[in-house]
């Protein structure tokens, strides 16, 4: 085999392994929810509960399968921080989370709660939590709407 032989052999090699790698991340980057798609799951979660109540709907939210897609999942608290529902640890249900702070020592759960007093809707950014899909530590942030004396969220994490 000749030398150019070889070196047309390595560039095609080589852009095989890129187009890999670029194909790797997009699929990487699918597995990941997104903010329209947060947003929709809250407002399909604030329908449900109308139409099925809260209890019936707290139950789902945190123990089946119609509300949790990739990294996407519903919480509910109440407006003094207590978890109602939670989508990926059933264990936080009916904990009082008011002072619960990120790594960096954000109050997160009173940040939810400061939004939907204050808005009644919107984003909450620059926190960090728990993904249960990598099981790492990331960014978060999380939509909310408020539903009477509840939140009701779904969040993006973004690394």
């Amino acid at each position: 085999m000749s030398t150019k032989n070889i070196n047309q052999y390595l560039k095609l090699l080589l852009s095989m392994c890129a187009m890999f790698y670029v194909s790797l991340g997009l699929a990487f980057a699918s597995e990941k929810g997104t903010a329209p798609e947060a947003e929709a799951m809250v407002k399909k979660a604030v329908a449900y509960i109308k139409s099925n109540g809260a209890e019936k709907s707290y139950e789902e939210f945190t123990h089946g399968k119609l509300f949790k897609d990739r990294d996407l999942y519903i919480i509910v608290y109440d407006l003094n921080g207590k978890n109602l529902a939670q989508g990926a640890n059933p264990k936080l249900v009916g904990k009082d989370l008011i002072g619960l702070k990120d790594p960096d020592g954000k109050p997160l759960i009173q940040m939810f709660v400061d939004l939907a007093k204050s808005k009644g809707k919107g984003w909450v950014e620059g926190y960090k939590f728990l993904n249960p899909v990598t099981q790492k530590i990331e960014s978060k942030a999380m939509y909310l709407e408020r539903v009477g004396d509840t939140l009701v969220g779904c969040g993006i994490y973004k690394n």
